[in-house]
């Protein structure tokens, strides 16, 4: 899944000493595999989505004109937004109909296989790191877990063997450069930091050429999580970018916004921001345990055309999984 992998150096240059406080979240388990959307319980507790559907479907009847606009109220709730619900609608009505399956199974498959089609044609479940050194820039607003995300997601890279190193590039706050380094040092990856207030772009500099001395296979770097509408510090990611840009040509390989899934339709404006901005790649959804909506995954692929390429379903460092485009789709809709 993430490409070419190398041997990871017998000796990296160790993290900062661990703050007294702990990191946020619990280090895994060596024997607990990693666990895809299913396997964390969405599908035990359906979507208010499947709910909903569950109820417009239950008399098994055929799909009435009626019933699709009851779909279409049901999707809006779900946070599927209005202009991609309507599309939605409209493509599961002619699949419907072309289908030769009256009945109101018949029904939901059309609309499982739209959204299914939906996800896929933005890419959603595939992601690739490409030629080493990979660089990760990850990207988002205050409070959306982008910190821990990144940790999560260091700890899937090295139990696959990755050399990663982690940039504390969020220098507005030394208590975010500490919780890197916290984890860095939980996990036994180096970390490559500057004092409280330096220039960001000088830090990911930093990043990119150690990991090219070094020889590592990732580096990841963190930023200040920024409101979208806050113009000069959006304009700071595009600098970012650029200096990784000229350091190494090609990278950053992606710009990961990392976007609370309760957020609802506000996460769509974030998309679209963070995307303008910064040159978005892929989006990783968290807290998606935390929401019986879930739909913004269907609007963003839809709208942005952004794959959705993780998702975060818990608390603990290993509950970070590939994004499952059909057990996604089976979670939402109850299929």
């Amino acid at each position: 899944m993430f490409g070419r992998r190398r041997e990871r150096p017998g000796a990296t240059e160790p993290a900062s000493a661990a703050a007294e406080a702990g990191p946020p979240a619990t280090m895994p388990r060596p024997d607990r595999p990693a666990r895809g959307i299913g396997g964390l319980g969405l599908r035990a507790r359906p979507s208010g989505l499947g709910e909903r559907l569950r109820s417009i479907f239950g008399a098994g009847t055929p799909a009435s004109a009626a019933t699709w606009e009851e779909i279409e109220e049901a999707l809006i709730a779900a946070d599927v937004g209005a202009t991609s619900t309507l599309e939605l609608v409209d493509s599961a009505r002619e699949r419907y109909a072309r289908s030769g399956d009256p009945s109101a199974n018949g029904a939901r498959e059309a609309l499982a296989n739209e959204v299914r089609d939906r996800l896929a044609r933005a890419g959603s479940g595939t992601f690739e790191l490409g030629p080493a050194p990979a660089v990760l820039l990850f990207v988002g607003v205050n409070g959306s877990g982008k910190t821990t995300t990144i940790a999560k997601l260091a700890g899937r890279l090295q139990r696959e063997g990755r050399s990663i190193a982690l940039a504390a590039a969020d220098t507005f706050r030394a208590a975010a450069i500490e919780q890197l380094r916290i984890w860095g040092e939980q996990l036994g990856l180096p970390v490559i930091a500057q004092r409280a207030g330096a220039d960001p772009g000088a830090v990911a500099f930093d990043a990119v050429a150690a990991a090219e001395s070094r020889g590592l296979d990732v580096v990841l770097i963190d930023t200040a999580g920024r409101l979208q509408n806050k113009r000069q510090l959006m304009a700071e990611l595009g600098k970012i970018r650029r200096v990784v840009e000229r350091r190494l040509p090609g990278q950053p390989r992606h710009v990961l916004l990392v976007l609370d899934a309760t957020t609802g339709q506000n996460g769509l404006a974030q998309a679209e921001s963070f995307s303008r901005e910064a040159g978005v790649t892929g989006i990783i959804l968290t807290k998606l345990d935390g929401t019986a909506k879930g739909g913004i995954a269907v609007a963003i692929a839809d709208s942005l055309r952004l794959p959705i390429v993780f998702v975060g379903v818990g608390e603990g460092i290993e509950d970070l999984a590939p994004f499952d485009l059909d057990a996604y789709v089976e979670w939402l809709l109850a299929a």
